[in-house]
């Protein structure tokens, strides 16, 4: 057999959320601000005559049905939009916590679209690559090429990269899943009348103070209703607003999982041993974030 190809699946992170609303199709308008992490899953490929996939890892347990996995979504979809489409064998090592905000099963389904872009020669910004994506997941076509941007529309309206300072954070799960669309539900947000018209993004700063000052003015619209289902996503971001030197602190996308932000690695990989020796049953990594 050929020898396997490897990509890596990095958490995405919603530094801000804001929900506009309810469109008439059900879907929700959104604006955020979207970053990777140094921290995620790995997905392996070997090339094959037919579609496969094993996962394995830490929180593989967790994963659900693989027939339902998206990865195997996002190789159908591909292969639906591209005639003789050459696939392989995947192997997915699960790392994140599951249903936690990280994005991270369209995180994996982005890294097998990349894989099998580069077995079959297909350019990153094929546009059967593209409708993919947004075929498989809302968050799909923001990770398939894992960069800082702005993010709007229902997640098909990307800004150009972002060129941000890397920033040091902890993350944070209490091991709880938490699914999107109870968040929501329960955030019961306005219908939408009229969408929005498609304007230039709203760039944040590049410099680290500016960008921090910028993040505090903005919210993740989503934390209220998600704390309000689980309660214990407030008591994570209180042990993150109780460590030394935290600039910020928030949850991701519809949660559970939380973030802090600091101006030095050395003070996050601190605060993360400390959240560990405080919360064991937690799932909590040092990361930098860009």
């Amino acid at each position: 057999m050929p020898a396997a190809r490897a990509e890596r699946a990095p958490a995405k992170v919603n530094l801000t959320l804001r929900v506009i609303g309810r469109r008439a199709d059900g879907y929700h308008e959104i604006e955020s601000l979207v970053v990777f992490a140094s921290v995620g899953d790995a997905l392996a490929f070997t090339p094959g005559r037919s579609l496969a996939l094993a996962v394995r890892g830490p929180t593989a347990l967790s994963a659900g049905a693989i027939a339902d996995n998206l990865v195997l979504k996002a190789a159908h979809a591909l292969a639906e939009r591209a005639e003789g489409l050459r696939l392989g064998r995947f192997i997915l090592s699960k790392r994140l916590p599951v249903a936690a905000g990280l994005g991270g099963g369209s995180a994996d389904a982005a890294a097998a679209l990349r894989l099998l872009a580069r077995h079959n020669q297909l350019a990153l910004d094929d546009l059967r690559l593209a409708a993919a994506a947004r075929a498989t997941g809302a968050d799909v076509p923001v990770c398939l090429d894992p960069r800082p941007r702005l993010m709007r529309g229902v997640g098909e309206i990307l800004s150009a990269p972002i060129g941000l300072p890397r920033l040091p954070a902890v993350l944070i799960n209490p091991r709880v899943a938490v699914p999107t669309k109870d968040v929501f539900a329960r955030l019961a947000a306005p219908r939408i009348v009229r969408l929005p018209p498609n304007e230039p993004h709203d760039c944040p700063p590049v410099d680290r103070a500016a960008l921090i000052s910028y993040l505090h003015d903005r919210t993740n619209d989503l934390e209220p209703p998600a704390i309000a289902l689980t309660p214990v996503i407030a008591a994570v971001l209180n042990a993150l607003q109780r460590l030394a030197d935290v600039r910020l602190a928030r949850m991701s996308g519809s949660g559970a999982t939380c973030f802090a932000l600091f101006d030095q690695l050395k003070a996050a990989a601190a605060a993360a041993r400390t959240l560990r020796a405080q919360y064991p049953q937690w799932w909590v990594r040092a990361a930098i974030l860009g």
